[in-house]
């Protein structure tokens, strides 16, 4: 009987169900290791410092790789290097992820454009900045408090100004759709995402989610279309293109 393959998986915490259930069907042992979301808040630069630590701190000679829950997200991965091989799909965000392909991605946003999109994952965690500490872009904006704190702090024209910072993006939405990828309690989920879609006046959708990719991720199915390994040493960087990531 052959030896199963091990591996370590870094991946964001909202993919932490996703990813766990992959874990269990694989053929391969993994060991997942998650960072909180609110990492995506501290900009590019501090992303991909927090992300090389945690790299630098996997045992590499205990794994035959390690591979990363991650899409480009912002750049974020941009310059992560290992002395184990890397592993990652090609894919834009999380979304693609929870989608199942960069195909369907492309899809879904062609057809789609104005919709923000949430998942068993977002709903669990994707509040909690706080996780990532003071210097997250939101903490740095004063976002989560008040206006009478922001005045308090920054004066009245400047509070006015945060306030209209932090709710402008709000603007660029009309839908709000919700990826089942048959994990949680979906029927609860859904109806809290279609409250929060009647709430800001926006319209809602259901998506069927898909995990393929994340499976092939721990099953070691890493054709190039769809994967990018990164031997030991080598950088990766964003190809701007339908491969979304390369070698550096």
């Amino acid at each position: 009987m052959a030896t199963p393959r091990r591996f370590a998986l870094l991946a964001c915490e909202m993919l932490f169900r996703e990813a766990c259930a992959c874990a269990a069907r694989s053929p391969n042992v993994v060991d997942p290791v998650f960072l909180p979301k609110a990492l995506h808040d501290v900009g590019k630069p501090g992303m991909s410092a927090r992300l090389q630590e945690a790299i630098d701190r996997i045992d590499a000679a205990r794994y035959d790789a390690i591979l990363l829950g991650y899409g480009l997200c912002s750049n974020g991965v941009e310059g992560l290097r290992s002395r184990a091989t890397l592993v990652l799909p090609r894919a834009h965000d999380c979304i693609t992820l929870l989608l199942g392909s960069k195909e369907r991605y492309a899809d879904v946003f062609g057809k789609n454009p104005g919709t923000y999109f949430k998942s068993p994952g977002w709903l669990e965690r994707g509040e909690d900045a706080a996780a990532a500490g003071a210097g997250t872009i939101p903490a740095r904006l004063g976002m989560g408090r008040s206006f009478e704190e922001l005045k308090a702090r920054f004066g009245e024209e400047n509070a006015k100004y945060l306030m209209e910072t932090m709710t402008g993006w709000e603007k660029a939405y009309s839908k709000l759709a919700y990826i089942d990828t048959g994990v949680g309690d979906a029927p609860a989920y859904k109806e809290l995402t279609r409250r929060e879609a009647e709430r800001r006046g926006w319209t809602y959708e259901e998506l069927p989610g898909s995990l393929a990719l994340l499976q092939r991720l721990v099953d070691e199915e890493w054709d190039a279309p769809d994967f990018l390994v990164v031997p030991p040493g080598r950088t990766l960087k964003p190809t701007y293109g339908d491969d979304v990531v390369g070698l550096a």
